[in-house]
C-alpha cells in the first residue's frame, strides 16, 4: 500500500505535474506569438506601411491615392511602432505572471497570499517611483493623442526646437543652436505645435510717420500677391496674401502687418522672402524707412 502511495507521488510529481506546466508554458508561448504578430499586423495598417488586401476579381481599377509626405509618413510609423512596442511588453508581462500563477497552482502552492504581496509591492514601488510612472502615463497619452512627432517644430517650454525622438519617458529636440535637449514627458506642461496641418506667415513692416500709409499697405500687398504666383513661393502659400493694415504705432514707427497661411514649417522661409522682395519694392516707391527721433534723415537712405 506505501509502495503504491509513493508510486503514485512520484508519477504526480515526476509526470503528472512537468507535464501540467510544459502544457502551459507551451500555451502561454503560442499565445503570446499570436498576440504579438496581431500587433504588429495593426501597428503597419495604423503606419501605412502593410500590404494591401488581395482582391480576386476587380469591377473596376482603382484609383491611385495621392503620395502622402514622407515626413508625415514617417511620423504615423515611429507612433505605432512606439505604441506596438509598450503593447507586447504589456502582453508579454500578462503572460508571464499567468503561467507563473498557474504554475505555482499546479505544484500546490497557494498564490492567494503571494497576489496580496505582491500588490503590496506594487502600491510600495508605485509610490516611490511616482516621477517614473507619470512621464511613462504622459508619454502613452502623447502617443495617443498625437500632440507632436518626429520633424515638427515645437515649444516646450523650456526648449523650443525640432523633434528628434518621442519616447515613453524621455522627448528629444535639438533647437536652432543645436543643443540636443532632453525633455521627461512628466515636466511637459504645455506644448506649442508649429508644425501640425498649416501655419500663418506674420510679416511685420515699420515705416516712417511722413511715409503715405496707403501707398506703402498697397505697394506691400502687390508685391505678396506677385510674388505667390512665383514658383518659389506658389507651393508654400495655401491662399493669397492679406494686407491688415497698420498693427502698431510708436513715437518713431508705424508698422504694418501682412500675412498669408502657408504649409507647416515654412512660414519662416516665406517671412523671410516676402520681406526681402518688400524691401525692394519700398525703396523703388520711396516708402521711407523709420529714424529715432532727434537724428536728421541722411538723404539716400530713408529707404527700407
Amino acid at each position: 500500500m506505501l509502495a503504491e502511495e509513493l508510486s503514485e507521488n512520484s508519477r504526480n510529481w515526476l509526470i503528472d505535474k512537468p507535464v501540467g506546466i510544459a502544457v502551459y508554458v507551451a500555451l502561454a508561448l503560442v499565445l503570446r506569438f499570436v498576440l504579438h504578430r496581431f500587433i504588429d499586423r495593426l501597428a503597419r495598417s495604423a503606419s501605412g506601411t502593410g500590404r494591401p488586401p488581395r482582391l480576386r476579381w476587380r469591377r473596376r481599377p482603382v484609383e491611385k491615392k495621392p503620395p502622402r509626405d514622407p515626413r508625415a509618413r514617417a511620423r504615423r510609423a515611429q507612433r505605432a511602432e512606439t505604441i506596438a512596442s509598450v503593447l507586447k511588453s504589456a502582453v508579454s508581462f500578462l503572460v508571464l505572471i499567468w503561467v507563473v500563477l498557474q504554475s505555482l497552482a499546479i505544484l500546490g502552492v497557494n498564490v492567494a497570499p503571494l497576489v496580496a504581496s505582491a500588490g503590496v509591492v506594487g502600491i510600495a514601488i508605485g509610490f516611490g517611483a511616482q516621477n517614473l510612472v507619470r512621464d511613462f502615463i504622459t508619454g502613452l497619452f502623447m502617443l495617443f493623442e498625437d500632440q507632436y512627432g518626429v520633424g515638427d517644430i515645437v515649444d516646450l517650454g523650456e526648449a523650443t526646437g525640432t523633434i528628434e525622438t518621442v519616447g515613453l519617458r524621455i522627448t528629444t529636440l535639438r533647437d536652432m543652436h543645436g543643443t540636443l535637449w532632453y525633455v521627461r514627458n512628466g515636466e511637459i506642461q504645455r506644448v506649442a505645435n508649429f508644425s501640425q496641418e498649416h501655419a500663418v506667415a506674420v510679416v511685420e513692416l515699420p515705416v516712417a510717420h511722413a511715409t503715405d500709409v496707403d501707398l506703402a499697405c498697397r505697394v506691400a500687398h502687390e508685391t505678396a500677391q506677385a510674388a505667390s504666383d512665383d514658383a518659389e513661393l506658389q507651393s508654400e502659400m495655401l491662399s493669397p496674401p492679406q494686407m491688415l493694415g497698420v498693427s502698431s504705432v510708436t513715437a518713431d514707427t508705424v508698422t504694418l502687418r501682412l500675412t498669408v497661411a502657408v504649409r507647416a514649417n515654412s512660414q519662416w522661409a516665406v517671412e523671410r522672402e516676402l520681406r526681402r522682395r518688400i524691401l525692394g519694392a519700398f525703396e523703388a516707391h520711396d516708402v521711407a524707412a523709420p529714424y529715432p527721433s532727434g537724428f536728421p534723415v541722411p538723404r539716400g537712405a530713408a529707404r527700407v
